[in-house]
């Protein structure tokens, strides 16, 4: 009886000891933003009334680690206040799963990540999980890492449909395949990443269906010196878009920021994504940011790369920045003046417009901030000529946001 006892001890010792050495944290996520729109993304017209509209991102998110594996699961609900009936039986308003990954290390620095997960690297350009929209971005994808003095990760996804006897993708994602090798050095406060991308879109031809492949290689280069903080990006992508045309684009992008007082920073940069002209029809010379966060660039309003101004006349944004923070507040404040980077028809000038960011946020405790922003677009005749609507009406935006993020468990 006595060794039973002893027994019992030392395996609830011995699983204790196993527990102790995990890390388990269960927490959550609640982000209602209420938006004012009369102008957001496209024109509004002459007698278009403002739309007022709630969106709420709920997520309940799993972390679990102990030594040689790490896993999290995101379970996330996206709905639009009102969309939803108050008698509901859910079948179609089902909670998704955002993220669902396993990492598996096989020694110090090497390790595999595979399953559904974000992809954010560098300043979000080409990969980013696009955090500022509800519903967010990842990806079916396995990732292999090496992280030892340099980081070096190798990504690669192949889609499919559920039928298993034919080669055929017509799912909803953007690539059917997709491989890419991502190579980061830091030293100091300065880093350089490179970054090679191929990306494969199915199309179908003559009753089959084939993939066409592009390529996007370049990186990201950021120094320090002195006061001043440097970035730089440069990237070109070749190979053959969906309508056979072959690719010629490039992106580059020069950013200067520096202290303006204990509490601000301002920063200057310029940023060119090359375009293809009207007249031009023998190559396709619009770059794609791809998967980036591009919100995060080229205006809140979301005029370009969000969803839109894919194969356009490409754009050159120049841009001043400036934020403050004091305590639990901060204020944003952003300039943009956009023209197209080619021809947009014989005559019509390349200027699109000015827009003005601003945003004032609050961190009310250690799990809660509220955050609310507002944004107007200065158009252009060239702006309507693009994107329809009335340039001569008030085009604006502005939201109410307010982020809760408790830890339930850890």
């Amino acid at each position: 009886m006595k060794k039973l006892k002893y027994i019992g001890i030392i395996a609830a010792g011995i699983l204790f000891t196993q527990f102790a050495k995990a890390q388990f944290t269960l927490s959550g996520e609640f982000r209602p933003r209420t938006e004012i729109s009369h102008g957001y993304k496209s024109l509004a017209a002459k007698d278009q009334s403002t739309s007022i509209f709630t969106v709420q991102r709920t997520r309940l998110n799993v972390m679990y680690q102990t030594e040689g594996v790490k896993t999290k699961l995101v379970l996330q609900d996206v709905r639009n206040w009102g969309g939803q009936a108050q008698l509901v039986t859910n079948e179609d308003f089902a909670t998704s799963v955002h993220e669902a990954w396993a990492e598996v290390f096989f020694a110090p620095g090497l390790s595999l990540k595979a399953g559904r997960q974000e992809l954010i690297y560098d300043d979000h350009r080409i990969f980013g999980n696009v955090g500022w929209t509800q519903q967010a971005r990842s990806h079916d994808i396995a990732l292999l890492k090496y992280e030892k003095g340099i980081k070096l990760h190798f990504g690669l996804a192949h889609h499919e449909n559920l039928n298993r006897r034919n080669n055929i993708y017509q799912g909803p994602d953007a690539y059917k395949d997709l491989q890419f090798v991502w190579f980061n050095k830091k030293w100091g406060g300065e880093s350089l990443s490179l970054l090679f991308l191929n990306n494969g879109k199915p199309v179908m031809k003559w009753g089959d269906e084939i993939t066409k492949y592009s390529q996007t290689l370049g990186g990201r280069l950021t120094l320090a010196p002195g006061a001043i903080k440097l970035a730089s990006n440069l990237y070109y992508q070749t190979g053959k878009d969906i309508s056979d045309k072959s690719i010629s684009a490039f992106n580059f992008l020069l950013e200067l920021s520096t202290k303006a007082g204990q509490n601000s920073n301002i920063g200057i940069g310029y940023e060119l994504l090359s375009g293809t002209a009207w007249d031009e029809s023998s190559k396709n010379r619009s770059f794609t940011p791809f998967y980036g966060t591009n919100h995060k660039f080229n205006g809140f309003m979301d005029y370009f790369y969000v969803g839109n101004h894919i194969n356009s006349v490409g754009l050159n944004d120049i841009y001043l920045k400036f934020s403050h923070s004091k305590n639990k507040f901060s204020f944003n404040s952003d300039i943009h003046y956009f023209a197209s980077a080619a021809e947009i028809g014989p005559g019509i000038s390349n200027y699109l417009g000015t827009e003005l960011d601003l945003s004032v946020g609050w961190v009310i405790n250690p799990t809660s901030k509220l955050k609310v922003g507002w944004s107007q677009l200065f158009a252009t005749r060239s702006m309507e000529i693009l994107r329809g609507g009335d340039y001569t009406v008030m085009q604006s935006w502005a939201y109410v946001m307010l982020s809760v993020v408790p830890t339930f468990l850890k």
